[in-house]
């Protein structure tokens, strides 16, 4: 821990009052819940059960088969939740302009109830501006918060203006296992692409279809640009590629040609 202690004292302003004026969590707070939050890492995240913002029920197992992104808000918060879920929404654009529309879900969870219920999370979401498809706002049992909290490594406290809480992003992989903590009111793109395209090439190779190996070759070819701030296609793998099937190409020729002429007279 004590080689962590420099970033976490940075993290340390990551664990933010839900409302304006409220204090953070002090230092050794902070360092515990990062170490709280990274000791998660490789445990299921659990068959959790919520209510979504048409009152359906939805289970956490429901979102298997692709990579999960978590993110832990309260509704009561006027600051710091609004303004974490819009630099997300910004993220998440980023994101499915880099992996595709269809690569990963993302769901947003409100951990303080029974006031965080469907329709507090449904008018939290149209107040963020969230319209993603893919991106769904649960409710769990006011009776199932601790043991979900528990599960992700998500720490929280109440206080007199509203919450202390980690500020995190949760990546889980397509088998519900937790796999990436990520902190911050904001961070840098690479943060959220990062683990996602890490997940998606190990699944790209489990299976060789046509269709994943154009998967695999759009991410190994999409690379972050620092100075747009987005991810693009880095198209020198695509001329490296061309060239290499061009010399292929002509040997392949050559032989064909060869092995049409007829034999050489003996002399």
């Amino acid at each position: 821990m004590a080689a962590l202690r420099p970033a976490l004292i940075v993290l340390a302003a990551t664990l933010l009052a839900g409302s304006a004026g409220a204090q953070a969590l002090g230092d050794a707070d902070s360092e515990r819940a990062v170490a709280v939050s990274q000791a998660v890492i490789g445990s299921p995240a659990g068959d959790h059960v919520f209510r979504d913002r048409l009152h359906r029920v939805v289970r956490l197992a429901d979102y298997r088969g692709k990579p999960l992104v978590v993110s832990f808000v309260y509704t009561a918060c006027f600051h710091v939740c609004p303004t974490t879920t819009q630099f997300l929404a910004r993220s998440v654009a980023a994101a499915r302009d880099a992996l595709g529309n269809d690569s990963f879900q993302v769901v947003s969870i409100g951990f303080n109830q029974p006031f965080d219920d469907s329709e507090a999370m449904a008018a939290f979401a149209r107040k963020a501006g969230i319209t993603d498809p893919r991106w769904e706002f649960l409710s769990p049992a006011a009776d199932a918060v601790p043991a979900l909290a528990r599960d992700f490594g998500f720490t929280y406290r109440a206080t007199p203006k509203g919450f202390d809480h980690l500020t995190q992003l949760t990546v889980i992989d397509a088998q519900g296992v937790i796999y990436r903590q990520i902190y911050g009111e904001s961070f840098d793109l690479p943060m959220l692409v990062g683990p996602l395209k890490e997940l998606l090439s190990g699944q790209a190779s489990a299976a060789i279809s046509v269709g994943s190996v154009w998967t695999k070759v759009k991410l190994f070819c999409t690379v972050y640009d620092p100075a747009a701030g987005r991810y693009r296609l880095n198209y020198s793998l695509f001329v490296e590629l061309f060239a290499g099937f061009s010399i292929l190409a002509g040997i392949a020729w050559f032989v064909i040609q060869q092995s049409r002429r007829p034999p050489r007279a003996g002399i």
